[in-house]
């Protein structure tokens, strides 16, 4: 058996956003913010299901899933893959706007209901912690105490959960183990073969998937691997562009050093140069006997 690879947006939410599988959802939800008796989700409305077609249709879609549960809760889950910049301000402002489009007349706030956002993250976004789920809202500073709940942020960091599959101690090690591995697996773990695991699997079988939403995926998986691949390269440019400016600085303190105050174009020539004339330069200023014959370019 083959699985998608559920931290791919689009594989995503067609296992947790699909209405054939809310149970997968709500078993995801109910572990993740430690529901159960009379808090435990007894019906949830998925706002934007998961539609193949429509999914298409949608050139930047941001492939989200939007529930609300029976009692007015509404919960934002979104699978990110590649930090972006302002991540966190993004996601501040998608779940403010979230809580302020529930009414259209300032009268209307008492109908205001409860939002929470949940990202899950396949990169460490938190460096003061090492546990894998954060909880975040806002607190009195001096007392502790929690006064404004309406808007809660869950974060998942899928880099921080290090557990084996025999070490999965309850609902919620099993979902986050199901999300970072199922991609990876060839079968149906034991330990996660019932109910509601089991379907969250077959939702993410690829022998269960039209020829449509099989090229969608292939295209998803491309465009992050495109996104990686552009970050890492600007990663090594940046690496490169602050060695050739250190290079450079060194340069023209040893020029300084033995030619005296350098002329603009001296000056102009080292900043255009590339990482390795410069070190060739730098090679040349013992035995060179003018600043032209160092800057010289190779014959």
């Amino acid at each position: 058996m083959k699985f998608i690879d559920p931290r791919i947006d689009f594989a995503f939410k067609k296992i947790f956003g699909s209405e054939s599988a809310k149970d997968v959802l709500v078993s995801f939800l109910e572990s993740l913010l430690g529901l159960d008796g009379d808090r435990r989700i007894a019906e949830l409305t998925i706002l934007d299901p998961f539609l193949a077609p429509k999914i298409r249709e949608l050139k930047y879609s941001i492939l989200d899933v939007k529930c609300r549960d029976h009692r007015g809760v509404s919960y934002i889950v979104e699978m990110q893959v590649q930090k972006v910049a302002a991540f966190l301000k993004r996601i501040q402002y998608n779940t403010a706007k979230a809580y302020a489009h529930q009414i259209e007349r300032g009268e209307d706030y008492p109908r205001l209901n409860q939002v929470i956002a949940i990202t899950i993250t396949d990169f460490v976004l938190f460096d003061g912690f090492n546990h894998c789920v954060s909880r975040h809202e806002s607190r009195e500073t001096i007392t502790g105490l929690s006064y404004l709940q309406d808007i809660l942020h869950f974060f998942v960091e899928l880099p921080k959960f290090s557990k084996s599959l025999e070490g999965l101690e309850d609902v919620l090690d099993r979902w986050i183990y199901f999300i970072k591995y199922a991609g990876s697996l060839q079968e149906i773990p034991e330990k996660l073969s019932a109910a509601p695991f089991r379907h969250a699997f077959e939702m993410a079988m690829v022998a269960n998937m039209t020829a449509e939403e099989l090229e969608m995926y292939d295209k998803a998986g491309i465009a992050i691997a495109d996104a990686r691949g552009a970050v890492d390269l600007a990663r090594e440019e940046g690496e490169q562009k602050g060695e050739q400016k250190g290079e450079a600085k060194m340069l023209i303190r040893l020029l300084q050093h033995r030619f005296g105050s350098l002329p603009a174009w001296a000056t102009d020539k080292i900043a255009s140069a590339d990482l390795a004339t410069l070190e060739n330069w730098s090679l040349r200023i013992l035995d060179a006997p003018t600043l032209e014959s160092v800057l010289a370019d190779p014959s």
